[in-house]
């Protein structure tokens, strides 16, 4: 079982932070949560490929979560071959009409595809690529799931829970992942300290939280519900008696030199866990004996 960070950033640009990506691999399956802008990037230089993918989820369809799906989607399909598995993606309504936006007839790649799937170029490449006859679309498997559904695979399941941050414009939730060799808990971007979440991260051993910004520079108090602070990431993993907590989705002010220090710092004077601040590629340790690999 391996937990791979592969953005820990947010919309705003950094050279140092991709924009939101985790990925698990179980050993027989790949599971990809969220795929934002440079994740995909991500993915390669941990020697990944999109044909390596099983699973995609999301957990909403903010750009910094979404942006690399058409990646994923487009280079899975052309550099896969017959027997490649079809791709599973799920998430929130409205998934299937979100992927018809990219990849419909009149999507944003419609021509794209009509190129590599009509021109005796692109037919030449697909046939040396082991591929037969007229060039299929890309068609991925669509599952639109809600709090409450839940995900089985070889070894593992995941459950869909509740995430408090932009609806009713964007619907929101986090994700459960539970194996024989731990329980790991993605919030997305679950925001305030949240009893519906709190209650479904119980007791989990490893609990991957946004951790955006410093409680008091809040913008708004909805920005705070809606967001959450590092004061209220920590009183939500004290609450959810979490084993291990991994900052993450963090602006670009947190690094400078001593504030990530006195951040940590007064969390661990709410939550006596373990605090990991993520960072892009780590590998996430599964239980306390283990190193992370910025160690």
């Amino acid at each position: 079982m391996k937990l791979l960070l592969l953005g820990t950033g947010t919309p705003a640009p950094s050279l140092r932070r991709q924009s939101s990506g985790y990925l698990f691999d179980t050993g027989s399956d790949v599971i990809v949560i969220d795929h934002g802008p440079g994740a995909h990037h991500r993915l390669l230089e941990a020697g990944y490929k999109a044909t390596d993918v099983t699973h995609l989820l999301f957990t909403h369809y903010h750009y910094d979560h979404v942006m690399d799906y058409p990646r994923m989607l487009l280079t899975r399909w052309d550099h896969g071959d017959r027997g490649t598995p079809t791709l599973k993606v799920y998430g929130p309504p409205p998934l299937r009409e979100i992927t018809e936006r990219f990849i419909g007839e009149h999507g944003a790649f419609a021509l794209d595809i009509a190129a590599r799937t009509q021109s005796p170029a692109s037919l030449a490449v697909y046939a040396a690529r082991g591929g037969q006859g007229a060039r299929p679309r890309p068609a991925p498997e669509l599952h639109e799931i809600s709090p409450g559904d839940a995900i089985r695979g070889n070894g593992w399941r995941i459950s869909v829970g509740p995430a408090r941050h932009v609806q009713p414009y964007l619907n929101c939730q986090a994700y459960r992942l539970e194996t024989d060799v731990g329980c790991f808990v993605y919030s997305g971007d679950n925001g305030g300290v949240y009893e519906p979440f709190i209650e479904f991260a119980r007791d989990c051993d490893v609990l991957i939280h946004m951790n955006h910004f410093l409680s008091g520079t809040e913008l708004h108090e909805e920005y705070r519900r809606m967001t959450g602070s590092h004061l209220d990431v920590a009183e939500t993993a004290k609450q959810t008696r979490a084993k291990t907590l991994v900052l993450t989705h963090l602006l670009p002010h947190l690094d400078r030199p001593g504030v990530k220090e006195r951040m940590v710092a007064e969390m661990a004077a709410i939550y006596d866990g373990r605090i990991i601040v993520g960072e892009d590629l780590m590998a996430v340790p599964l239980s306390s004996n283990q190193q992370t690999a910025a160690d």
